[in-house]
């Protein structure tokens, strides 16, 4: 599949060095879009605790919170959320294979990774996790989580 454009703006915000990155198909611009319930898995409570706050005051149904790999795992098995947003680095794995794992399940949720550095800095090993995209934490909103959405 070839590669999709990348956003010219993400959050508001715009976008031209890529921190927020689909790895899927975009979505049709004015397309109907229902929020998903989301699972935030990130190893920095603080972290985890802002990004609940700006997703549900956008309107998200944040249905969980992980702070590791193992419990992202059990987590999305639990929850079944419909999306994920999935620190890259996790304290007991890489988030890149949590999300290899999670995208074969049967009924995979969407999976976001996220991480305080750009993009860039995991080139192709990001479109080998089944992952729909990626957002750089500093660029988080539910206006780039829903422009990554397949």
């Amino acid at each position: 599949m070839p590669a999709a454009p990348l956003p010219t703006t993400a959050g508001g915000k715009p976008n031209p060095g890529g921190s927020v990155s689909p790895l899927c198909d975009l979505r049709h611009v004015g397309e109907t879009v229902n929020v998903p319930s989301v699972l935030i898995v990130d190893d920095h409570a603080g972290f985890r605790a802002r990004a609940r706050r700006l997703l549900e005051s956008e309107g998200w149904d944040v249905v969980g919170e992980a702070g590791g790999a193992a419990e992202a795992l059990e987590a999305a098995a639990e929850l079944d959320p419909e999306m994920i947003l999935l620190d890259v680095h996790l304290p007991d794995g890489n988030g890149l294979d949590v999300a290899a794992t999670l995208s074969e399940q049967e009924r995979a949720p969407a999976i976001v990774l996220t991480s305080s550095h750009d993009a860039s800095d995991f080139a192709d090993r990001l479109r080998t996790t089944g992952a729909c995209g990626f957002v750089a934490k500093d660029e988080l909103s539910g206006e780039a989580l829903a422009a990554l959405l397949p």
